[in-house]
């Protein structure tokens, strides 16, 4: 797999993605903040754009998401879970088949056709993210898997939307350090994690988007 000298680069990593995958590249996106459309729109632009949305995200990031985009001039795709799935209390009972059927089965859907997928991947979220390779082979879903922010930490991304003046999602003002869907996210507490927020009291880290076996 591609290999990079600079980690941190995210613009020159997504310009080697266009030129390599063109069309054949999505980008899945939560819009907890603007950084990687603003990224996408201005070195990949030919990547499909997409907001996976499980019927539990917040409005404020549904809005968000269309509005960042809107600004960008982005054409954003928004993925529903499959027709028969409606919402329910699956999230109390069984909160990874929940992921399942409202994240990771869309998920199959949206990749189904590509040749690369962007994430905005980050090692300094948490241990089980530690190691996330800028360029890897998801050899589960057989597609090139792209992290261009791996190296970031929290401080590369704020001075990038400073320096871009990019908008912030609202919920970022009251605490949300990590967003995700309104009944198993929570505003983050003085000296947490980013991501401890996500799935609180459960032994749970992940949706299931981030957890196949990767190879580089």
């Amino acid at each position: 797999m591609k290999t990079f000298e600079d980690e941190r680069n995210a613009a020159s990593i997504l310009s080697w993605a266009q030129e390599q995958f063109g069309s054949g590249l999505v980008l899945t996106c939560s819009f907890e903040t603007a950084v990687m459309p603003h990224l996408v729109a201005h070195h990949a632009p030919s990547t499909t754009v997409v907001l996976l949305d499980t019927q539990y995200l917040f409005p404020e990031t549904i809005e968000f998401a269309h509005s960042v985009c809107a600004q960008l001039g982005l054409a954003l795709h928004v993925e529903t879970p499959a027709t028969e799935i409606v919402p329910d209390e699956l999230w109390r009972t069984d909160v990874d088949k929940c992921c399942d059927v409202r994240k990771v089965q869309p998920l199959e859907r949206v990749l189904s056709g590509k040749t690369a997928w962007i994430t905005g991947l980050r090692r300094s979220d948490g241990f089980e993210r530690a190691n996330a390779p800028i360029v890897a082979h998801d050899l589960i879903r057989n597609i090139v898997k792209i992290n261009p922010l791996a190296a970031w930490i929290d401080d590369d991304m704020q001075q990038y939307i400073n320096e871009h003046a990019l908008p912030r999602n609202p919920l970022t003002e009251q605490g949300y350090a990590s967003i995700g869907c309104w009944p198993c996210t929570r505003p983050t507490l003085p000296g947490e994690n980013r991501r401890d927020g996500r799935w609180p009291g459960q032994d749970k880290t992940e949706c299931g988007l981030h957890v196949n076996v990767s190879a580089q």
